[in-house]
């Protein structure tokens, strides 16, 4: 194999690496509004997230880095033409991280219902705009003879696009409630459950409707298996949840995520950015890549680079492995807390 079409697949792996990853820690930030029943339980479901949520961004850097560096064409056109969007995404990140930090410094009920309200928000529109951003890149979008981008803003709200946003927003919320039934106890625990199962119904329908309209339009045989694992995977999340088997649930909804990535790369190959315009002008892993020379250093800094990442990632969810509930929250924590719902009320 080339090694243009290898890093072609690293990308791919590094993309179904954040979206896993980050995946449940967006649906967890959706969930403070809807599963949590007050600052306590809200406290909880962002401690579940608290020692993770930073180093599952780091798969996004790499990812943008490794597109950056092995196929430069696709990076330019891809930031250029979805300026706005990244943007925003990029200003939610942002705001996000600087909301946990701060959420807690203060404990006036105005001051932290103000980072809970950016959290959930900062949350939701990047879960919902990687869907309308990937579905745009499968399904072509106008690029031009010289590998610029021709269309608008308003090119990328289409009803394919913002169905994908669509089912990446309530898949990831379905991932994170299946999270926080796995890392919670106590009556939070029961509800994160209940709520996976409404979740996970509604975006089976979604899932279903977009991958195979994704498969209809763009696919092959590659692309049809890792459809049906997708869509056998999301069903087998929703049994093990209804059967309380949290950490099998997790880990089917992490398939699903896993193979539904993988299936929009498999029907975008061998191209990396197809044009609506004209098939020729589409960017492919052959002319949008960089130097061979070039891609064999990154290759051998990819090797010893991401052995260390995976070790050290693996041993952070190991340490904070255990489950927690309201009534680990430190007392000084929860006076805090106590103090500013009965300013509220």
């Amino acid at each position: 194999m080339e090694l243009h079409n290898i890093w072609f697949v690293l990308i791919a792996v590094l993309w179904i690496g954040y979206f896993f990853l980050e995946g449940f820690d967006f649906g967890v930030g959706v969930l403070t509004k809807l599963l949590a029943r007050d600052r306590a339980e809200r406290r909880v479901l962002i401690n579940t997230i608290g020692p993770v949520w930073d180093g599952n961004e780091v798969w996004l850097l790499t990812a943008g880095g490794a597109t950056f560096a092995a196929f430069p064409d696709w990076y330019a056109t891809l930031f250029s033409g979805f300026y706005l969007p990244l943007l925003l995404i990029l200003v939610c990140l942002i705001l996000r991280g600087v909301a946990f930090e701060y959420r807690s410094k203060r404990s006036e009920d105005a001051w932290q219902t103000r980072w809970e309200h950016i959290i959930f928000w900062t949350s939701l529109l990047p879960a919902f705009l990687w869907g309308v951003a990937f579905a745009n890149i499968v399904r072509g979008v106008k690029i031009g003879a010289d590998k610029e981008y021709a269309g608008n803003f308003f090119d990328l709200l289409n009803p394919f696009a913002l169905l994908g946003g669509l089912v990446t927003l309530t898949l990831f919320t379905f991932h994170g409630a299946v999270f926080s039934a796995l890392k919670t106890v106590g009556d939070i625990r029961e509800r994160a459950r209940k709520l996976a199962t409404t979740l996970g119904l509604i975006t089976a329908v979604l899932a279903l409707v977009f991958l195979i309209w994704t498969q209809v339009d763009k696919g092959d045989g590659k692309s049809l298996v890792a459809m049906i694992i997708a869509v056998v995977a999301l069903l087998a999340a929703l049994g093990a949840n209804m059967a309380g088997r949290e950490g099998w649930s997790f880990t089917f909804s992490g398939v699903t995520i896993a193979a539904a990535v993988a299936m929009l790369f498999l029907a975008l190959f061998p191209d990396v950015m197809p044009s609506s315009l004209n098939p020729e002008w589409s960017l492919t892993v052959d002319n949008a890549s960089s130097t061979p020379y070039t891609l064999k250093i990154m290759t051998w800094c990819a090797g010893i680079a991401t052995p260390i990442v995976l070790l050290y990632q693996g041993w952070t969810y190991w340490v904070f492995r255990k489950r927690i509930g309201v009534q680990h929250i430190a007392p000084e924590a929860a006076a805090a807390t106590d103090s500013a719902d009965a300013g509220a009320r």
